[in-house]
Order: C-alpha cells, then sequence, then structure tokens
C-alpha cells in the first residue's frame, strides 16, 4: 500500500523510501509537491520534503524549537525551561 494514497503500489511502479512504499507519482515534497527521487529527498517525523525546502524551513531558522520540536513536546520544554 502506498504511505499516501493508500493505494496498491506494484513492483513496477512504485519505491521504497523511509521504509515505506510509494508511487512514483505520489513521492512529493510536502512542502511545494514537486516530484521527489531516491537521491534528494529528507525525511523528517515521516514528512517528506526536497533538499531546498528541507534547509529552508529546518536548519536555516537556527533555533532547536523551532524547526523539531512539536506540539506536546515544545510545551514539555516550556514547563522546564520556566
Amino acid at each position: 500500500m502506498c504511505a499516501v494514497c493508500k493505494k496498491r503500489v506494484y513492483p513496477m511502479e512504485g519505491l521504497i523510501a523511509d521504509k515505506k512504499k510509494f508511487h512514483k507519482s505520489c513521492f512529493l515534497c510536502e512542502h511545494c509537491k514537486n516530484k521527489l527521487s531516491l537521491g534528494n529527498f529528507v525525511s523528517l517525523h515521516g514528512h517528506l520534503y526536497c533538499q531546498p525546502h528541507y534547509k529552508q524551513l529546518f536548519k536555516s531558522k537556527g533555533n532547536f524549537e523551532d524547526g523539531f520540536v512539536q506540539g506536546s513536546q515544545r510545551e514539555l520544554l516550556a514547563t522546564h525551561t520556566a
């Protein structure tokens, strides 16, 4: 089953990335929706990004909390640092 569209992936029409199966047409960047390849994608928390958008969205912020800490983790950090 394709991790995006949940339809059957036949061997000749799919690929495996991040231990999940995808149709080639479903293997897209979450930000810009451009097609990804096995050589140009980055996976973070189960979300797929092209390398330029991964760098733009996460690496350029320079703040661990902005780029990587999610919802409940952010609240937990706030209670421990306050």
